[in-house]
């Protein structure tokens, strides 16, 4: 074994260029940068919606709308749905009711006046239609506000 047969060991190295290791590499001087600016400069990291100085586009979009953060989400429930559940021979609903129907997840339900109620019934449930409580009292049941 002799000094000029050595090699480093197979899959060791990597067959790269390397920059910024002086003027005989053929990448020294700017490193394959160009000549001043951001982008030469170290810790150089573009910013998310950057437009090289140009107003950004999230920017130049007007602002516009509101939203209230003390929303309330109802789940809506016909009343032609509640009629389904009256045929099956329900006559209390409720919340639970609802939810082991798979008609409603957990949260707050409001019934609404959509289709026709003719079983005499007994609704629970966070808020009503004003036509819809009319329908229901109408029908001979009553509404009960949680």
């Amino acid at each position: 074994m002799k000094l000029s047969t050595l090699k480093p060991a197979e899959g060791s190295t990597k067959n790269r260029k390397r920059i910024g290791r002086g003027p005989g590499s053929g990448r020294g001087g700017t490193s394959t940068r160009g000549h001043k600016g951001a982008k030469a400069r170290s810790g150089y990291k573009k910013k998310i919606g950057f437009e090289g100085g140009q107003m950004p586009l999230q920017r130049r979009l007007p602002k516009f709308g509101f939203k209230n953060i003390n929303r309330k989400e109802y789940q809506a429930v016909n009343l032609s749905t509640l009629q389904k559940l009256a045929d099956q021979g329900l006559t209390k609903i409720g919340i639970a009711e609802l939810m082991q129907a798979s008609l409603i997840k957990k949260g707050l339900v409001k019934i609404l006046a959509k289709g026709k109620l003719t079983a005499k019934i007994e609704v629970e449930a966070n808020a009503f239609s004003a036509a819809a409580e009319a329908a229901i009292t109408a029908a001979g049941g009553t509404a009960t506000k949680l």
